[in-house]
């Protein structure tokens, strides 16, 4: 009995030794100690000489360097470099560029809540805020969906003019080149913004694309003086229009192994002989193509005759080629998704150009990979999830507006359950939206370029907002379906798929990018063990691994028993947050992330270098490290905001569907993993209790569609920086508003109709008639029927479609988009 009560002490100890991540020196003297107490209390001498011994055995080897590093360091070093994964260069660059961020702090397995809470609020500035009240207004006032979505193919002169002159491609363009140097999250929150207006699939793009990977960025960055202070000036006012070609119709994603080439020669350039590059490429869906008068390029550089040294293949190097450059060619338009912003091919066979067109000069050759890498990063945390978060938030609230407005069966849909059930979803999922946006762009501001958490915000809010519109499209039914000036939704979710594809398609960014960077990234042991294992020097490779394998064990048995005790007890007591009311979802995310930690060291120790061809368990860790991410971006945002009670079921959504796809994504690794034993066991120690996580209850689904169908702060925070028209008050979204507030405030007064219909009162089944025969019946006094009928006649502009002339859509399907437009 006493033996039994001692085994459970000692398993007791190991288990909060391994729980709370205690040193192994630490740990040795603690169980020491406990050793000590019961051979002096309950063992006899031959049962204490044999425990004294196997403790000393034990943690004498792991103590005693002699006979750690060459029994049990240097064979665990031979398997790792087996089992390593082999990695190429164009994937060591990709590993190498950006930083790690708070995505770090979730692979860990134990967060720090603290340091989620001292990062400092994404905020605007004075000018900032007056740029997104004014020009960007302005921009938004002239675009007229239909107008460029169906007849011009093209925004309007005055709108690539105004873009110009106000400096929009200049946002990121410090201020002495003459750009507006504006923040990140201001950068962000003028592409949401955008995102949310008329048109903002195809505005959308126009804006982002010099401003995000393009040369203005890549000149500040590596470009030498004189290439900065000749071309950012120009960009920044528009006197040059850039693209930048990088996809090749041969190697879409795979941009490394682009077929793209330049060879190293000797030509004739500005009536000189000169040192340069004959230029042969073959690019598509490059933005701003059809427009550009400067042409960003990424290529190989081949040295066949040593004019630069020893080396024939000098790897992908960026330049920037004037348009107009003899054997440039732009091909016709491409009409992505009936979003017709400005996007083509380009193409040219040994166009020769001098060696000061590399970004950065000769030194920058077969630096373009890396350059790419860094850039994108942070113009991939930016551009896409903006422009996707504000189209989320203009769905919302146009299509909470509508299900106000429009009426069936004497009520408004919203009324209905199923239509609260994807208006649920609509709320839930542009919180998320909006709070990843505002997250992440405050990470580059920061000073991240966080590779990890843009390839999640880029993948997530794509999607969500993807969904969103989907459930948009499902709430307007017909009304959304019927293409013409008064259908506000059905753009948004044709246009949905470009920002799934571009900047790394959304399936290869979860299979691939996320999970497959995050779990060499982000993960505190594993980059570096790869740097010692791949140490030439021997015994200094020894001596890395041998610190890093004994930490790298201690944090898999923390992880371990981290899982175990917080399945059956979900986290409480483990650290939280400061806002008491949101310590239930920090500590659920303090076992999930001992879940991530302990199943990523399961698969990556089981599967070795296998692990990144098996894309399906790498894509399902993935949304385990991204449904993190998503609901620490909420609680941030929840913070940020100032608590407010209103918001709390739109936390609670994003939390609790949070949970439910990250243990359903934990299963799903289980089920799948190979090795069955090693799977059993993580299956016990992640779910003891079997999995617990539940999705959002009608109850709260309820909840969100009130607050998304009720006009006040809580639906403006949830929908912030949404384009509304100032000029025009009868289309699109202003139009909804004010039908929705002129619903809302004259329900009673319908309410009063539909009763008096009922009892016999009045007997007219038009909506209009009864009410003229309500006022008639006093049932309604005068102004109250005066403001009815005006209800009624915004109802019929909201619910209106549009219908046309035969020849009038017989036009529209021979109109093409190809033709070049001039914008110059």
């Amino acid at each position: 009995m006493i033996a039994l009560l001692w085994l459970i002490i000692f398993l007791a100890g190991l288990l909060a030794l391994a729980y709370t991540g205690t040193g192994r020196a630490t740990a040795t003297a603690a169980l020491g100690i406990l050793l000590a107490a019961c051979t002096l209390t309950s063992t006899g001498a031959l049962a204490a000489i044999v425990l004294w011994a196997l403790f000393i055995v034990v943690f004498g080897a792991l103590h005693i360097s002699a006979i750690r590093k060459p029994y049990l360091t240097r064979p665990a070093l031979q398997l790792f470099r087996r089992v390593l994964p082999t990695l190429s260069a164009t994937e060591r660059t990709a590993l190498d560029a950006g930083t790690v961020w708070w995505e770090g702090e979730l692979f860990s397995g134990m967060p720090n809540w603290r340091r989620l809470e001292e990062l400092p609020p994404a905020r605007l500035s004075a000018e900032e805020q007056a740029f997104l009240d004014g020009p960007v207004q302005t921009l938004l006032d002239m675009c007229d969906e239909w107008k460029i979505t169906h007849e011009d193919a093209d925004l309007p002169p005055e709108a690539w003019q105004y873009i110009k002159d106000n400096k929009f491609w200049g946002m990121i363009i410090p201020r002495r080149y003459g750009g507006l140097e504006f923040s990140a999250y201001a950068h962000s929150c003028v592409l949401a913004k955008v995102g949310s207006g008329p048109a903002g699939g195809t505005v959308g793009p126009v804006v982002a694309v010099p401003n995000s990977l393009g040369p203005a960025e890549l000149l500040m960055h590596y470009g030498t003086d004189a290439q900065r202070d000749y071309y950012l000036p120009r960009l920044a006012v528009g006197e040059e229009i850039p693209c930048f070609g990088l996809t090749s119709p041969f190697a879409g994603s795979d941009a490394g192994a682009i077929p793209d080439r330049g060879v190293i020669c000797r030509g004739q350039w500005n009536g000189e002989e000169v040192l340069g590059m004959k230029l042969t490429w073959d690019k598509r869906y490059i933005t701003l193509a059809p427009v550009a008068t400067v042409l960003g390029l990424a290529f190989k550089v081949y040295d066949p005759d040593g004019l630069l040294g020893d080396d024939t293949e000098l790897g992908v190097t960026c330049a920037l080629i004037p348009t107009d450059t003899p054997g440039c060619h732009t091909g016709r338009r491409h009409f992505p998704a009936s979003a017709p912003f400005q996007n083509g091919p380009t193409w040219g066979t040994d166009v020769f150009v001098p060696l000061d067109t590399i970004i950065g000069g000769r030194e920058m050759i077969g630096q373009g990979w890396r350059m790419l890498m860094e850039c994108l990063s942070a113009g991939r945390a930016i551009s896409l999830p903006s422009g996707s978060a504000g189209d989320a938030i203009a769905n919302t609230r146009l299509t909470s507006a509508y299900a106000v407005t429009r009426r069936q069966f004497n009520i408004s849909i919203g009324e209905f359950e199923g239509v609260q059930e994807a208006l649920a979803r609509i709320g839930g999922k542009t919180y998320a939206c909006e709070s990843v946006r505002r997250f992440t762009a405050n990470a580059v501001d920061l000073g991240e370029k966080p590779s990890v958490a843009s390839a999640i915000a880029k993948y997530h809010v794509t999607t969500l907002a993807q969904e969103v519109a989907k459930d948009a499209m499902d709430v307007h039914a017909g009304k959304a379906v019927m293409l013409g000036p008064s259908n506000p939704v059905a753009r948004s979710f044709q246009a949905a798929p470009v920002n799934i594809t571009v900047e790394g398609a959304n399936i290869l960014t979860r299979s691939m990018m996320i999970y497959g960077q995050g779990a060499i990234r982000c993960h505190p042991y594993v980059l570096d063990e790869i740097a010692a294992a791949n140490n030439r020097d021997q015994e200094a490779a020894l001596d890395a691994f041998d610190d890093l394998l004994y930490r790298h064990i201690g944090h898999d048995l923390a992880a371990a028993a981290r899982s175990l005790v917080m399945g059956f007890t979900g986290g409480i007591g483990s650290a939280a947050g400061r806002a008491t009311e949101l310590a239930p979802y920090y500590r659920a995310m303090n076992r999930y992330c001992a879940n991530l930690a302990l199943l990523s060291d399961v698969a990556m120790g089981t599967l070795g270098g296998t692990l990144k061809f098996r894309e399906s368990l790498s894509g399902r860790l993935g949304d385990v490290l991204s449904n993190l991410y998503i609901a620490s971006a909420t609680l941030k945002r929840f913070v940020e905001d100032g608590e407010h009670a209103e918001d709390r079921p739109l936390v609670a959504w994003v939390c609790e569907q949070a949970f439910a796809d990250i243990e359903a994504a934990l299963a799903g690794v289980l089920r799948h993993l190979p090795n069955r034993p090693a799977a059993w066991l993580a299956g016990v120690l992640i779910f003891p209790l079997g999995r617990t996580a539940r999705l959002p209850s009608d109850g709260l689904g309820r909840r969100i569609a009130r607050l998304v169908q009720t006009p006040g702060a809580a639906r403006d925070r949830l929908t912030p920086g949404c384009y509304i028209s100032q000029t025009r008050t009868d289309t699109a979204l202003a139009l909804f508003e004010r039908a929705m507030q002129a619903t809302l405030d004259t329900a009673e007064w319908h309410k009063a109709v539909v009763k008096a219909r009922k009892a016999g009162t009045i007997d007219a089944d038009h909506p209009r008639d009864q009410i003229d025969q309500a006022e008639q019946a006093d049932v309604l006094n005068t102004d109250e029927a005066r403001r009815l009928r005006a209800a009624f006649d915004l109802q019929m502009a909201v619910i209106r479609v549009d219908d046309f002339d035969p020849e009038e859509m017989r036009s529209r399907v021979r109109k093409t988009p190809h033709d070049r437009v001039d914008v110059a």
